[in-house]
């Protein structure tokens, strides 16, 4: 049964807005005028899928964030484990709802469950909110009778997630504060006062130091032409962003980002944690272990480990364990590799994989702080070199001067 949103008069003149389950337009409007309230508009809520599967596209910033994603996933898995139908867990999910955006998503896919379509299949109705490892672990919950159990994982998840991503986020927020600051004030200083300060020198007919010449070239450099650096840059940007839409130039650059200085690591840790997450969820919620391979592949970043991850799968289609898949792979980690080992010998592969995503998960965070940490003092230090250039440059005149004088 489709879902309407609707805006609606009551007999007092107080204008309220919500979502009606009807057959068709006139029969929502008919339930509203039997409760008493006189239609204004009476709008479809449509799905995000058109019947070819296209993705329809939708308004600036209509789809969940990944907090929301988490309260959602969080709140129905708590209701289907205290007992509630499908379409009763829905109900409270839509009359909590605030947004207007959520109590629309929450209505479509509650009438589309109400018509008899399972809630995997409610979800891929809406791609942008829910992707495709959301849906399938979903799925996967349907299919062993489980589904509050994998809800309730697949929040605790996406919580997980949420974390990593924002103390990954906070680590490197003062860092790139540190960066606009000195970026504005060595603009300012180029483009505004050493070009007042020295041009008093310029006109006595001194001869200037070399520094402050070159100092003053840069200054006038930066007023004629800086916006078209700026330009430049951005354009410099957008035009390497096409660039790596290449898959072979996109290939190279993320194997060159897998052993880069510093960054390398980084990089490995993230898409590794990633990985062991994903499949840690995905087995323990009855999976296939192929399936489980695929799907965690297509949570990496990494262009070069999801070929890696294309690799171990082929092996273990043929029959060989996944540790020993990945072993052959150098930029797994041989923590994760063990990890794996064990879980296969005991049986426990997802317990495994559990403890193998939190230590990898740990382990970023260590090198995202150590990032952090490193950059926070070279960035001080390269901002106090160029003003220090720029103070001397100012400087050398005025005490050549004082040399003359004397």
């Amino acid at each position: 049964m489709p879902a309407f949103r609707y805006e609606a008069v009551d007999a007092g003149g107080a204008t309220r807005k919500g979502v009606v389950n009807a057959d068709s337009p006139r029969a929502a409007r008919a339930d509203l005028r039997v409760q008493g309230l006189t239609p204004l508009n009476v709008e479809a809520i449509a799905a995000q899928v058109d019947a070819s599967g296209a993705t329809r596209s939708r308004g600036f910033g209509e789809r969940l964030s990944s907090v929301e994603l988490a309260l959602f996933t969080r709140q129905m898995a708590s209701l289907l484990e205290a007992g509630l139908p499908l379409e009763q867990a829905f109900t409270a999910l839509l009359e909590q709802a605030e947004k207007p955006y959520l109590r629309d998503l929450i209505a479509s896919i509650r009438a589309e469950v109400m018509g008899g379509i399972a809630f995997s299949d409610a979800l891929s109705h809406h791609p942008r909110d829910f992707d495709q490892i959301y849906r399938g672990l979903v799925s996967s919950g349907e299919q062993i009778g489980q589904l509050a159990r994998v809800l309730s994982r697949l929040a605790d998840y996406i919580e997980r997630r949420n974390a990593l991503v924002q103390k990954v986020r906070l680590a490197f927020t003062y860092p790139a504060i540190v960066t606009v600051v000195a970026f504005a004030i060595v603009i300012f200083l180029l483009t505004y006062v050493v070009p007042q300060i020295v041009s008093v020198f310029a006109n006595t007919k001194q001869k200037l130091p070399v520094l402050t010449v070159i100092m003053l070239a840069v200054s006038d450099f930066m007023r004629a032409y800086g916006i078209l650096l700026g330009a430049a840059l951005v354009a410099a940007w957008f035009a390497w962003r096409r660039a790596l839409q290449n898959p072979v130039l996109k290939r190279r650059w993320h194997t060159w980002l897998l052993t880069a200085p510093v960054y390398g690591k980084f990089e490995r840790s993230l898409n590794t944690a990633r990985f062991a997450s994903t499949l840690a969820i995905t087995t323990g919620s009855g999976v296939p272990i192929l399936r489980a391979l695929d799907t965690s592949r297509d949570t990496l970043s990494n262009v070069a480990m999801r070929e890696l991850v294309e690799q171990a799968t082929a092996s273990v289609r043929e029959g060989i364990s996944l540790a020993r898949a990945l072993s052959v792979q150098k930029h797994f980690p041989p923590m994760l590799v063990h990890m794996i080992r064990a879980g296969e010998i005991t049986g426990e592969l997802p317990a495994m994989l559990e403890r193998a995503a939190n230590s990898q998960q740990a382990d970023l965070e260590r090198r995202t702080l150590t990032i952090a940490g490193l950059l926070e003092p070279v960035l001080i230090l390269a901002m106090g070199l160029v003003v220090l250039l720029i103070v001397l440059a100012v400087l050398m005149p005025i005490i050549e001067i004082n040399q003359l004088v004397r």
